[in-house]
């Protein structure tokens, strides 16, 4: 047997400001390699020749505003012979070098709406051309070396951590917090599997094809498609025991809201699911147990079983980054930026958890007093005291813009630093229902009697459209101003410009009588102005989504030369990895337009493409776009109640099934059975077609529903019709 000498130091190489996060050995020159580090800096070290044995510093890069936690080298090629390097950091950001310049070659930006919106994780090479990066914004992103975004991954539920790509450099795996190793074959996430810890950290992939991981239980864990080498029948159920045992904390949002009462029973698994890696939560007594569907198996199998409530801010553990604490906050420092995770426990120091937050996070020593009260305000004697506000913000005290929030909390949008209101999308109040049946929608009151409401089924079919009519005229302005005054110069809109849109805007909202209607030459601008960067347009939308209920202007944007083009657009702005209050607006437009007999023809025309776009975004965890996707779907629904088309039909089934997969908000579930009620109301096929889907054992769980009784009495309703 070969006899093998023991390791022992060589050097020590001094250089780094601080911690070292990275490390990749390079292909140029032979025998180096790169470091990467929280000083922001990435070092390429040689070895040298002198008695020390050690490593000199070649090369210094530089171009992250913040720490950098991965690196990976890109092989050489005609247009780069000494090969690339990649590094992502906390800044969201990757940036690309060569060995000939300490600044980057290209820098991908997570604000642009390509780049990923949170720290970057790992990176992996695919070729000498591509490569693969992850991120805590729960998505996989496929680049060129040359900097464009060519394909963006999406399963996971929380942070990533983790790649390795395949020898076809083509199909790869992930590994995360969400509890899961995933394999993904030609652009999909063909098996997710579970383990009984809570983060997988890392993963590789060997010569034969065995996928190796490790998580934060310690163990490694190694798993193969070769039957020869795959662990005994006693292993094998060995494992699965160990999983159903494991505990979920739905803390960390994996989840979802979980209430007890909603839940359906055991008999929930009698249907099977509709892809591998699907969850079900079952409720089993007083206990939640979660399962897991397995295409390879057909079955669902346990994965563990749900412990504590949902809410974040309990009295018991929650996981963050593989250990337990006793708290995580998450903290909003800038408008529109990412949130920061504050963990904390009752035995630790509030002012030395805030001074390492601020120095991990790279922020202001000034903030010290104002985090550290914030610990203590909010974990006062070990409880969790009240949360705060919507959008509250231990830095400024007042709460961020948050685009499509309804809140009525009293001062919420109020400005910070003037105590002046903000815009914000779709936060107009909502008057209370007069004294009688509330119309479910809009809460306007309607005469009945308690009998009559016990026997009259008021919620389905509906034929009407449901549209998004509340509006803040002034501070839409207000808010196009403003951001129009930080726009690039080639994107500023003139004065005229800014007044036409008012007019418009006061025009279709009825608020001045005087105003003339619409123009042509308005709309234009409407139209033109839609087009503004990403990160600013959002105020457009909103006065887009005003005026398509104006018949002239309905006409104009979705007549059959234009209404295409506006369709593409909204859809545009609603791909998964957009903006989410673009994504809100837009569906709340593609809503309004069915006001009128032109966006409702276009919709129609455009169903098949717009419905499978709307039905990407059920993932997104933002109850307003849910909202709006429910109502998308009822407004379909309704234009085709009493039309013999079986498989539009079948579509509106298929979404809104899909959404009530991963929809929480009530509000939002109860627009997707009014959906699923007016379309199979009066139409035998239908039912026919929901029953096959199993529409009846995936919406039980709503029927005893009880806050609010409209979701509870929908259901009922519904269930009965498809008896």
């Amino acid at each position: 047997m070969a006899s093998f000498n023991s390791y022992k130091l060589r050097c020590s190489i001094p250089g780094h400001e601080m911690d070292v996060r990275g490390l990749a050995a390079t292909v140029f020159p032979e025998g180096a390699f790169v470091s990467v580090s929280r000083d922001r800096t990435g070092r390429v070290w040689v070895p040298n020749s002198s008695s020390d044995k050690g490593f000199t510093e070649m090369h210094s890069m530089s171009g992250h505003s913040n720490f950098v936690s991965c690196v990976c080298i890109i092989a050489p090629s005609e247009t780069y012979p000494r090969g690339l390097v990649a590094t992502g950091g906390n800044d969201n950001n990757i940036c690309v070098f060569s060995l000939d310049r300490p600044q980057p070659l290209f820098t991908l930006k997570g604000h642009k709406n390509t780049g990923h919106e949170d720290c970057v994780r790992d990176l992996a090479v695919i070729s000498n051309t591509e490569f693969f990066s992850c991120s805590n914004d729960t998505s996989i992103r496929r680049w060129l070396v040359t900097g464009e975004c060519v394909q963006v991954y999406y399963s996971h539920t929380n942070f990533i951590y983790s790649l390795a790509v395949f020898p076809n450099s083509q199909d790869f795996i992930s590994t995360g917090e969400d509890r899961s190793l995933r394999i993904w074959r030609q652009g999909e996430c063909s098996q997710t599997i579970r383990l009984p810890a809570q983060s997988v950290w890392c993963c590789c992939i060997l010569p034969n094809g065995d996928i190796v991981v490790g998580a934060s239980d310690g163990i490694i864990r190694v798993f193969t498609e070769a039957e020869d080498r795959m662990a005994s029948a006693e292993d094998l159920q060995a494992f699965e025991d160990e999983l159903s045992k494991a505990t979920i904390d739905p803390k960390t949002g994996d989840l979802g809201d979980i209430k007890l009462e909603d839940l359906p029973g055991r008999e929930h698994l009698n249907e099977p699911g509709n892809r591998d890696g699907q969850t079900r939560l079952i409720k089993d007594g007083q206990k939640v147990e979660a399962y897991q569907w397995s295409v390879s198996d057909g079955r669902w199998m346990k994965i563990g079983d749900v412990v504590g409530g949902s809410n974040q801010q309990t009295s018991k553990s929650v996981m963050y980054e593989g250990k337990e604490y006793d708290y995580v906050f998450s903290i909003d420092v800038n408008e529109g930026g990412p949130s920061m995770k504050l963990p904390y426990n009752v035995t630790d120091d509030p002012w030395l958890t805030a001074h390492n937050f601020l120095q991990k996070n790279d922020l202001s020593p000034m903030f010290l007093d104002q985090v550290a009260n914030f610990i203590i305000e909010n974990t006062k004697g070990h409880v969790v005291g009240p949360a705060q506000p919507a959008g509250g913000d231990p830095f400024t005290g007042g709460a961020r813009y948050i685009p499509g929030s309804s809140s009525d909390t009293a001062g919420f949008g109020a400005d910070p630093f003037t105590g002046t209101g903000r815009y914000i999308p779709g936060s107009g109040p909502n008057p209370g229902a007069p004294v009688g049946v509330a119309d479910p929608f809009t809460g306007g009151g309607a005469y009945s009697s308690a009998a009559l409401r016990q026997t009259t089924n008021i919620y389905f079919p509906k034929t009407d459209g449901v549209t998004f009519e509340q509006a803040n005229s002034s501070q839409i302005i207000a808010k196009l101003k403003e951001l129009n005054g930080g726009a690039p110069q080639e994107h500023k809109l003139s004065e005229e410009v800014l007044e036409s849109l008012e007019r418009l805007l006061l025009s279709v909202c009825g608020l001045n009588s005087s105003e003339p209607a619409p123009t042509i030459q308005q709309i234009n601008l409407l139209w033109k102005a839609s087009h503004w960067p990403e990160d600013i347009v959002f105020p457009v939308l909103d006065i887009m989504r005003l005026a398509v209920r104006h018949p002239q202007v309905n006409e104009s944007l979705c007549g059959e030369a234009e209404g295409v083009q506006l369709c593409n657009h909204l859809l545009n702005l609603m791909r998964p990895e957009g903006r989410p209050a673009n994504q809100m607006l837009a569906l709340r437009t593609l809503c309004n337009c069915f006001s009128g007999r032109h966006g409702r023809a276009l919709l129609m025309a455009q169903r098949e493409t717009v419905l499978s776009r709307a039905a990407d975004l059920a993932t997104v965890c933002n109850k307003n776009i849910h909202i709006a996707l429910a109502t998308l779907v009822l407004n379909y629904a309704g234009c085709l109640h009493l039309q013999p088309d079986l498989e539009a039909k079948a579509q509106c089934l298929s979404v809104a099934s899909r959404a009530l997969e991963t929809v929480q908000d009530k509000e939002a579930v109860f627009r997707l059975l009014v959906a699923l009620g007016t379309t199979v109301a009066s139409d035998q096929t239908a039912q026919d077609l929901a029953r096959s889907l199993g529409v009846s054992s995936q919406i039980s769980k709503y029927s005893s529903v009880s806050d609010p009784s409209k979701v509870g009495e929908c259901c009922q309703l519904l269930l009965k019709e498809l008896q």
